[in-house]
């Protein structure tokens, strides 16, 4: 049995998915380990490549290919139930590892410190089609160990794609995790229930941000296929998810979850602005600062002056007589 399982959900994509089976095949390591793929029936050739590869590497990869599209969360958990070590690292199709360390280190970390249940590290995270330099995910100064609480007021403590954790952690799943709209930050919390979280502040990875088959752009069009509005469709999952944690936890940490739920609000408001639907907009932004006052402050005054403002539009736009 491996020691460390390798979980990589992809759909449609082919241009990237080679490299990111190419980032686990060069990892470097004093232990068994294994790629599982949850090949989420693909439109273009993704299924090709990652097939070519299996008949490669049979001792190293085990693919799942669907018969028809699951969604992206329900591909994860079937992938990561076809996980047999006893840690997990994640990897998505389109994202992919550049220090072929990575998984020594995270995997030696875990095992030298039983109080530790995850590990995490930071990434660049790339544009696709921007000249810029690629950003990075947390940085150098982004705080080393996080708990629980961490977490859920602050949310994600690293990128998908920099995530080992233990696999007893997870297991089993809890009956809400099967209904969620995404499972990165929800896994995050599930695993620094159990113990904390370790950040390596060097860079051993990339997340792809900003093309038409990322993790969003999935979610996206998995919302118009079931016709249902996709205007601050992140934000408005994150207030679902919050909501799920609020009950798992049974409300002890619903002070710290107002710190999501503001940003929620806050990102919703100006997403409706944007888009010219001044009433939502209004009702987000009267949600947000509703949430502030009633507990305190975590805007800073610009932004909470960017709300009133917000509510001020609103009404004067929705007073304007017809053309």
């Amino acid at each position: 049995m491996p020691k460390v399982s390798v979980c990589m959900i992809t759909y449609n994509h082919e241009k990237y998915i080679a490299q990111a089976i190419e980032s686990v095949l060069m990892q470097k390591t004093n232990f068994d380990y294994e790629l599982v793929i949850g090949e989420d029936c693909s439109t273009d050739k993704t299924k090709q490549v990652i097939i070519k590869y299996q008949n490669r590497y049979l001792d190293k990869i085990k693919a799942i290919i669907n018969k028809k599209n699951l969604g992206m969360v329900p591909n994860f958990i079937q992938t990561l139930r076809a996980c047999s070590g006893q840690y997990i690292a994640l990897l998505e199709g389109d994202d992919y590892w550049t220090d072929p360390n990575k998984l020594r280190k995270q995997v030696d970390f875990l095992e030298n410190n039983q109080d530790y249940s995850i590990s995490s590290h930071n990434v660049y995270v790339m544009q696709e089609g921007s000249k810029n330099q690629p950003s990075e995910w947390l940085g150098r100064k982004h705080k080393e160990i996080s708990t629980l609480e961490d977490i859920l007021e602050y949310g994600s403590g690293g990128a998908t794609c920099s995530l080992v954790f233990r696999r007893k952690s997870i297991i089993p799943l809890p009956k809400w995790f099967y209904t969620l709209p995404s499972g990165d930050w929800p896994l995050q919390v599930l695993c620094t229930s159990k113990g904390k979280m370790h950040y390596f502040s060097e860079v051993m990875g990339v997340y792809r941000t900003k093309h038409s088959n990322n993790s969003l752009s999935t979610a996206i069009r998995q919302a118009l296929e079931k016709g249902e509005e996709t205007i601050g469709l992140p934000y408005k999952n994150t207030l679902k998810v919050i909501d799920i944690f609020d009950q798992h936890f049974k409300y002890r940490y619903s002070k710290l979850l107002k710190n999501q739920e503001i940003y929620a609000y806050y990102n919703l408001a100006h997403e409706y602005k944007q888009n010219k639907e001044f009433i939502k907009a209004r009702y987000y932004a009267l949600n947000s600062l509703k949430e502030i006052f009633g507990w305190y402050p975590y805007l800073s005054p610009r932004r909470i002056i960017e709300l009133i403002k917000i509510v001020l539009i609103s009404y004067y736009e929705n007073s304007k007589p017809p053309n």
